[in-house]
């Protein structure tokens, strides 16, 4: 395989990488964890929407999933040069 396949996938990885922790860190706390120390009190009216919440939930798993398939994809890139 051509290494710009690998660089392809590294610069999906560090893009869904960030992608996915600014996603985590959007989603409402439920508890007294890190979320109440900063501002937890404080609710929003955006925040409050179930549609918002659902659409949040999906982009945050869909983004998963295209970290996890760069991880996979650049693990068997590295078997396949190493092994031929």
């Amino acid at each position: 395989m051509p290494i710009a396949f690998a660089y392809t996938l590294i610069v999906l990885l560090l893009i869904s990488s960030v992608l996915l922790t600014l996603l985590v860190l959007l989603h409402r706390g439920k508890g007294g964890g890190m979320s109440s120390m900063f501002g937890g009190g404080v609710t929003s009216s955006l925040a409050g929407s179930s549609v918002a919440e659902k659409n949040l939930d999906r982009y945050t798993v869909l983004v998963g999933v295209i970290w996890f398939a760069c991880i996979v994809g650049l693990g068997l890139w590295l078997k396949v040069t190493q092994a031929g």
